[in-house]
């Protein structure tokens, strides 16, 4: 189902996020993860992209492996790092022909094997120019060619200090063609909803939606701190998960933050919530439960 599709069908949409496993053991165990989601009919699930070679064989078998076995939507990522324009071209075709109809576009970074790669080799250097040559392919498996996401950062882009040029490089992304915009994590919804205004000052009418990552344990959370340059963890946060005395109760913290999150965001007209589950499902199945959600078709437009 292409992404216009989606957005036109569910008022809401919920959706999930997964990365490939670096062995076919990990890979086959995230599958059948994935595939137990189809009981709660989310609009789509996601898949990140690794730069440098290092997973992008194993993100393009098991996109195409959820398209082909599921009834879920998939969504690719896709990053310019790492990319001449003959291999930005095979890739594509290859989507079209395995019927891959929606991807995220990112700038995306080196990986930290290639600390001194030479981006002067890359065909694009911003997410804008992938997002343009994306919508030039005339071979998508849609008429509407491939439905095109975009990233955005409630609290600001970790390579833009300036927030007014970086509205205007977001806005460049959207009038590129971009059909949504899916945020970075975050953990206090008041940067959300900023962040929602100033778009809409920007002239930026998509559709946004807010990532969510539910804490499950301290260590995983300084890895977020590493990974999401610039998150913010509110002061009420960090004292109750101080008050932990293990892991158990801090993933009990997380999944209730999340939930507050996510209760608040449906409360305030978010139009969707995209989980950032880490190959993990149990915390957003508990959030869907408490939020009194069977399956995202509960929120049909």
């Amino acid at each position: 189902m292409h992404i216009q599709d989606i957005f036109a069908n569910h008022r809401t949409t919920f959706s999930f996020e997964f990365f490939p496993p670096a062995t076919d053991a990990a890979s086959e165990e995230l599958f059948r993860n994935i595939a137990s989601l189809q009981e709660l009919q989310p609009s789509f699930v996601s898949v990140t992209y690794g730069a440098g070679g290092s997973t992008r064989d194993r993100t393009h078998d098991l996109i195409v492996r959820i398209q082909r076995e599921t009834e879920l939507v998939a969504v690719s990522h896709l990053t310019c790092v790492c990319h001449n324009l003959d291999e930005m071209t095979a890739i594509l075709d290859r989507y079209a022909t395995s019927g891959i109809k929606n991807i995220l576009a990112l700038s995306g970074d080196p990986p930290k094997t290639m600390q001194n790669y030479d981006r002067s080799k890359d065909a694009f250097h911003y997410a804008e120019e992938l997002v343009k040559f994306i919508r030039s392919r005339t071979n998508a498996p849609d008429a509407r060619g491939f439905g095109v996401g975009v990233a955005g950062f409630p609290e600001g882009h970790p390579g833009c200090p300036n927030r007014l040029t970086e509205m205007d490089f977001l806005k460049r992304k959207v009038d590129a063609g971009a059909d949504y915009i899916c945020t970075q994590m975050f953990f206090e919804n008041r940067d959300f909803y900023d962040f929602r205004e100033r778009c809409e000052l920007a002239g930026i009418k998509v559709p946004i939606l807010a990532g969510i990552m539910p804490i499950g344990t301290k260590a995983g959370m300084i890895r977020m701190a590493q990974l999401a340059l610039g998150v913010r963890f509110p002061a009420k946060l960090l004292r109750a998960v101080n008050r932990c005395a293990d892991d158990d109760a801090v993933a009990r913290v997380g999944t209730s933050w999340a939930t507050e999150q996510c209760a608040d965001l449906l409360h305030n007209n978010v139009r969707g919530i995209h989980f950032y589950t880490l190959n993990k499902s149990d915390a957003t199945r508990q959030i869907y439960q408490n939020l009194g959600v069977a399956d995202s078709t509960a929120l049909r437009a």
